[in-house]
């Protein structure tokens, strides 16, 4: 059983900054590749940033240069930095992970953390 677990959400103002951090536990063996999404009211979940093992990074074009993923392999950790926020980033945002365990690979989702930015 893998379970991943957010932290960080919470209410800033337009111009603001938010840490999300997500850990994973449970029976691991490794971890792939980690990312961040987000879901608005009324709109699909859709890939903010990700992180591979070896710190390869992608991020969607409207977080670029405001975002940062970072993530910590020996605490299965993974961190969204987000900085000079937007209204339009208000949603609610979930943790990633391909966990491998006992030589399955599990695609594992955190249960969402709100983030809202006021204008």
């Amino acid at each position: 059983q893998v379970q991943l677990v957010e932290s960080g959400g919470g209410l800033v103002q337009a111009g603001g900054s938010l840490r999300l951090s997500c850990a994973a536990s449970g029976s691991i063996s490794s971890i792939n590749v980690m990312g961040w999404y987000r879901q608005a009211p009324g709109k699909q979940r859709d890939l903010v940033a990700a992180i591979t093992t070896d710190a390869s990074t992608n991020y969607a074009d409207s977080v670029k240069g405001r975002f940062t993923i970072s993530r910590d392999n020996a605490k299965n950790t993974v961190h969204l930095q987000m900085d000079s926020l937007k209204p339009e980033d208000t949603a609610v945002y979930y943790c990633n992970a391909e966990v491998v365990s006992a030589d399955i690979l599990y695609d594992s989702w955190g249960q969402g953390t709100q983030v809202t930015v006021s204008s």
